[in-house]
């Protein structure tokens, strides 16, 4: 995640609790009662119930909030959504298997993810540089119980340097193989960024990639950066399965365009999410969805049955609808925002005639 381009207009947000124990049933009632709270309201105010263009930027960013309640998941991904949103930068976390085999390694603002197979590590990301490579991922893992010389693939899941900084130390120092969108690596061929790894393995949409009795399958979606990327793939806890996502890339693009299209990713993604019901949300930036919340509540108590990152399939899918609802306001924040320097352009250019333009003899005006 890039820092944004500071920016006044905020969607305002709920009032509540934001820092709290969270298991799937928690999450679930949160987002059952916010859900009917907000269908009543619309179909009363008559927002929602036509089509989308009667709809300005405030309805979609006041619909996100009340989906999101007071859930601290929703309304972190509320708040990294909006418009001006500042980066912060929390403590690092000690290392933590939030599965049985996954594993967060984190700097606090930006982590990656490990997926620990029967043949070696999968690794979601890389961090900022070769520095935290070898200061938080090598040691993590070894922290773990994990050998990061086994370390086969790192997936980057876009051309940001906080995602794709110690992959190419991962990739002299232990032979991994790291993947990226052809987009991004063409980005990155471009731009010659510092600690860029070297061309390597493209991704394909929906490609599968296995090691020994694990497939991770990997989307395109595209909007935060032309190839960003966000995987799906199985996790296990106390040994039951559960169906696992990543979105690769959180804050929305400059531009109205690259907006839509990060909409249009978002929307396919969900649908691909329901098909295959996943029903654990994960993010690479902590801050975004309560993550660094959960993982302390997960090493309190290691043995619960609960774990705070399973949220249910309806869970995952309403994380989407309040980011797709984000979205949308965004889009049209800018589009109404377009609107209004052009409507103060034709003013000004209007005055302007007429205080130079002479006024014909017998004219009513």
């Amino acid at each position: 995640m890039n820092d944004p381009t500071a920016d006044t207009t905020r969607p305002a947000l709920p009032e509540g609790p934001r820092h709290r124990s969270l298991t799937r049933r928690r999450f679930w009632q949160f987002g059952a009662a916010t859900a009917v709270t907000v269908g009543a309201a619309s179909l009363m105010r008559g927002q929602f119930a036509g089509a989308a263009t009667a709809s300005t930027a405030q309805d979609y960013f006041d619909r996100a909030a009340e989906l999101a309640g007071d859930n601290p998941i929703l309304t972190d991904l509320v708040a990294a959504l909006t418009s001006g949103f500042s980066v912060p930068r929390p403590t690092a976390p000690q290392p933590l298997k939030i599965f049985d085999d996954v594993a967060v390694l984190s700097i606090g603002w930006v982590s990656a993810t490990a997926i620990l197979t029967s043949d070696g590590i999968i690794l979601i990301d890389a961090l900022t540089s070769p520095t935290d490579a070898q200061q938080t991922l090598v040691p993590g893992l070894k922290a773990l119980g994990a050998d990061p010389s086994t370390i086969k693939y790192v997936v980057v899941t876009h051309a940001h340097g906080d995602h794709f900084g110690g992959a190419q130390y991962l990739a002299d120092t232990y032979g991994a193989r790291v993947l990226m969108a052809p987009a991004d690596w063409d980005t990155l061929d471009t731009s010659k960024p510092a600690n860029a790894p070297t061309r390597d393995l493209d991704i394909t949409d929906g490609q599968e990639l296995t090691l020994g009795d694990t497939t991770v399958t990997l989307y395109h979606t595209p909007g935060h950066t032309p190839g960003t990327v966000s995987p799906i793939f199985p996790a296990h806890w106390q040994g039951t399965a559960h169906t696992a996502m990543l979105w690769g890339g959180t804050n929305p693009p400059t531009a109205t365009a690259d907006k839509q299209t990060y909409l249009s990713s978002a929307q396919s993604f969900s649908s691909r999410m329901k098909r295959v019901g996943v029903d654990v949300e994960l993010s690479n930036h902590g801050f975004c969805d309560h993550g660094l919340e959960r993982m302390e509540e997960l090493r309190g108590a290691p043995d619960g049955a609960d774990n705070p990152f399973v949220v249910g399939t309806s869970g995952t899918q309403l994380f989407m609808k309040v980011m797709k609802d984000m979205v949308n306001g965004r889009i049209l924040q800018d589009q109404e925002s377009a609107g209004s320097a052009a409507g103060i352009a034709a003013t000004t250019t209007a005055v302007a005639m007429a205080a130079t333009t002479p006024r014909t003899a017998g004219c009513g005006c």
